[in-house]
């Protein structure tokens, strides 16, 4: 699952309009923000799949600080409660939460049963959508049109028109999407790693295209709502 993580942030956006949306992004995305340092730190591990015809080409065999739904709940919840100290906006907050554990949720439907419940051991969870790609990608593929249409209704009346940067960013996307599903294997997980890493990018690309949609800077943000209630302006 990659880009359907991606659309429920921008679902999100109509539920907290003042929320950046490179900080839906980064919610959505955390476990996948997570698992590639922790990869790379040899704290996690996974393996290219041996069989070049392999449906699925990778084998997530050890993600339970990452993946596991108890961490996930853990994540979430200190996600919302690092968020509401921040902007005291218990909306927001609790789309934070939400976004957080929908990644597992979506995980769910997409993989074959690798995700553990807990930090040790199983059951192994997972409906194995991936084992059919077309329908995997079409099931992504219309969840992000969904998605996009919505957050476009949402921010439809900031004011603002809409440019490349943001337009670009979906596009963008879907072209990772489709290179995920139809691209060569990769060689080691050493590279998948890193190109999960440059994830950050993306959360970043979209708090700006955002910005740029919305023409909401900090001073409209739930961010400086915290600062106007302290000073009692």
């Amino acid at each position: 699952m990659f880009i359907g993580h991606f659309a429920a942030a921008l679902i999100a956006k109509k539920a907290t309009p003042s929320t950046s949306l490179g900080v839906l992004f980064a919610a959505a995305q955390w476990l996948d923000l997570l698992w590639p340092a922790l990869l790379l730190a040899g704290i996690e591990h996974a393996e290219v799949a041996a069989s070049p015809d392999a449906v699925i080409p990778l084998r997530f065999t050890h993600y339970p600080y990452s993946h596991s739904l108890l961490a996930v709940l853990g994540w979430a919840a200190l996600a919302g409660g690092l968020y509401f100290w921040w902007t005291r906006s218990m909306r927001a907050s609790l789309v934070v939460v939400a976004l957080v554990a929908s990644h597992w949720l979506l995980d769910l439907v997409a993989h074959v049963p690798d995700l553990p419940l807990a930090l040790h051991g199983g059951p192994y969870m997972g409906l194995g959508l991936w084992q059919w790609p077309l329908a995997a990608l079409a099931f992504e593929l219309a969840l992000f049109a969904v998605a996009v249409v919505l957050y476009l209704r949402a921010t439809a009346n900031t004011g603002r028109r809409r440019g490349w940067a943001l337009y670009g960013l979906f596009g963008f996307l879907v072209v990772v999407q489709l290179a995920n599903v139809f691209g060569p294997t990769p060689p080691s997980m050493t590279p998948v790693a890193w190109s999960g890493m440059a994830t950050w990018l993306l959360v970043a690309w979209g708090g700006w295209a955002d910005r740029m949609q919305t023409g909401r800077g900090r001073g409209q943000s739930g961010d400086a709502e915290r600062l106007r209630r302290m000073t009692g302006r």
